[in-house]
């Protein structure tokens, strides 16, 4: 049994520490996003080492890798992390539904005009909910919702990052397929543009690590066709729709939620990629999120908002 000075260093900051550690694998890095020093964040992993008797990673060159008793610690860390979170949801199931803070994990790339005027309405209705809306990249989506940070994801499925999904649920919104921006006369003539077409001309395209950009990567890949020459690329189909415009022979790739919900701002031509290249925009959550009595009334009124009126009916009117 650990004495009190060995319990004082796994904090749950340390092991914050190490576990940001074995996901960066580097100590200079995982420093920069603590936002702490990397001989402080070097001497937390020491004091750690110490009291477990052994290394917790190894060195070849300059990475650095963990060891067998990292790896024993990692899944012990995740197994702590885990059982806070579910005692921390079963608190939240006791709460008042009209009461407290709903957080909603936002994938950048995502059209949300919707999402917003729901919220409008729904604090209407639910004046003592704290909503909170952030706007972020997959990683921090997956981070964050594994962590407990956030209640929601809305994001694209499906995605690999999501391994393990015995403790996730999800609500499908709408399929949303990938519409090419072009200004080729031939292609919209045809009314569906192949994956040949679409490399006909260079593109400006979501950044590498982006889901979208996986996405259009995978099926050119499956099709045997090559995947765009990219000359650009950007965080925000504003972004992209505003270079391909302004360059010449630009084309580039934007989901068809934006495109409806944009219309007016589109010059080019919008035509469907054929095979379809398809995901499904859903609620991702933990799967105890939804007893929270909060969190299951969001549900039911998000319910209601697109009974009255459907998603892409929303979408089209906010031209």
């Amino acid at each position: 049994m650990l004495d009190e000075k060995s319990r004082r260093v796994f904090s749950s900051k340390a092991l914050n520490y190490f576990d940001e550690l074995t996901k960066n694998m580097s100590y200079t890095k995982t420093a920069q996003s603590l936002g702490i020093t990397q001989p402080a964040l070097t001497q937390q992993i020491k004091k750690i080492e110490h009291v477990v008797g052994t290394p917790l990673f190894y060195s070849m060159g300059k990475k650095i890798y963990l060891t067998d008793a990292g790896s024993s610690l990692l899944e012990a860390t995740h197994d702590i992390f885990n059982t806070i979170n579910t005692v921390t949801d079963t608190i939240q199931q006791e709460s008042s539904s009209t009461t407290g803070k709903i957080s909603i994990g936002l994938l950048a790339t995502t059209e949300s005009v919707v999402i917003e005027d729901f919220i409008v309405e729904y604090k209407k209705n639910n004046p003592g909910i704290e909503i909170e809306l952030n706007s972020l990249t997959r990683k921090d989506i997956w981070e964050n919702i594994q962590n407990n940070r956030i209640d929601l994801a809305i994001m694209y499925l499906p995605d690999e990052n999501i391994k393990n999904w015995k403790i996730y649920k999800s609500k499908k919104i709408i399929s949303d397929n990938i519409m090419l921006i072009h200004n080729s006369d031939r292609i919209n003539k045809k009314g569906k543009a192949t994956y040949k077409d679409a490399v006909e001309r260079p593109w400006a395209a979501y950044l590498e690590d982006y889901y979208l950009s996986n996405l259009l990567t995978e099926h050119f890949r499956d099709a045997l066709v090559d995947t765009p020459n990219v000359i650009a690329r950007f965080s925000s189909p504003y972004q992209l729709l505003k270079f391909a415009q302004e360059s010449d022979n630009i084309y580039t790739g934007l989901p068809l939620s934006f495109c409806l919900a944009h219309e007016s701002l589109i010059k080019l031509y919008q035509t469907p990629l054929e095979p379809a290249i398809s995901s499904e925009l859903s609620f991702v959550y933990r799967e105890d999120k939804e007893k929270i009595p909060r969190i299951n009334e969001f549900f039911e009124e998000w319910s209601n908002f697109l009974d009255k009126v459907g998603y892409i009916e929303r979408l089209k009117s906010s031209r």
